[in-house]
């Protein structure tokens, strides 16, 4: 037997050899050593929070030791578990919860928590930035105070700049519209001479007169009679076709009141006989 073999072997019969942690709570059937395993963990976790405090570590680092810190507050509430079942305390319900406490997690991703150094990684300090609030829609009311005669242009030439302008662009269009009149009327005078007879510019206020038929003179006398002149555009009837038309209808009125229908049938009748 080898010399650390005979000190492996007396340690063993002292007990000074560590006894190592289950690697599953459910290995551990005896109360004491749960609560002993739980009490080790948190003394593990509460190292690396002290550790993971300090900056100057190094990104890789502080997101190793962030992973193992959370990798023990999981195995932390198995053993609170297995503890429950082996008829200790509810430590999920009653226990002091300081470490977890300590760390912050990602809106929206539950269970895994940044602690210290690791809140102000990067790429993790974005993740805790409140997104900034919508901004508030504004009412139909709100919007109508700030609608005025400015908002629809009416105050557009009260600064006293716009005047000037439409002014003076207004005098450069006639100038341009002029110029273009005479250099087309130049182009016209100069061709042949009959052309330029046939085309001489006529008055805009020449009134050309024609013959009017003879009903139409008729009735502008009439109007000129009665100081008034009137333009017919469709068949008007005189005044004897209307007193003619008023005592037909008249006649047809009483013939309907006072006539038995015999009567009315013999007198249909003699109309159409002599084609009235």
């Amino acid at each position: 037997m080898t010399a650390l073999a005979r000190f492996r072997q007396a340690q063993l019969e002292e007990g000074k050899v560590k006894e190592r942690r289950p690697f599953l709570a459910s290995e551990c059937s005896e109360l004491p050593k749960a609560e002993k395993w739980r009490r080790q963990i948190i003394s593990e976790v509460s190292k690396k929070v002290a550790q993971i405090q300090n900056a100057g570590l190094g990104e890789f680092k502080i997101r190793d030791l962030n992973d193992e810190i959370n990798k023990l507050l999981r195995e932390k509430g198995h053993w609170e578990v297995r503890i429950k079942e082996l008829g200790g305390p509810d430590y999920a319900r009653v226990g002091p919860r300081m470490l977890d406490h300590e760390g912050k997690e990602v809106p929206g991703n539950r269970g895994y928590k940044y602690f210290g150094a690791a809140r102000d990684l990067p790429g993790v300090r974005e993740l805790f930035e409140k997104e900034p609030a919508p901004a508030l829609r504004k009412t139909r009311g709100e919007l109508m105070k700030d609608v005025d005669a400015e908002y629809y242009g009416y105050r557009d030439e009260d600064d006293g700049v716009l005047l000037p302008l439409e002014a003076q662009y207004e005098k450069e269009a006639v100038m341009e519209a002029v110029q273009k009149w005479k250099t087309e009327r130049e182009s016209r005078l100069s061709g042949d001479p009959q052309q330029q007879e046939e085309e001489e510019e006529e008055s805009i206020y020449t009134v050309h007169k024609e013959e009017p038929d003879d009903e139409e003179s008729r009735e502008e006398q009439e109007g000129e009679e009665g100081g008034v002149t009137f333009m017919a555009h469709v068949p008007v009837p005189s005044q004897k076709e209307v007193e003619e038309a008023l005592v037909r209808r008249k006649k047809m009125e009483l013939l309907q009141r006072y006539a038995s229908e015999t009567l009315q049938a013999q007198s249909q009748t003699a109309k159409t006989l002599l084609g009235l």
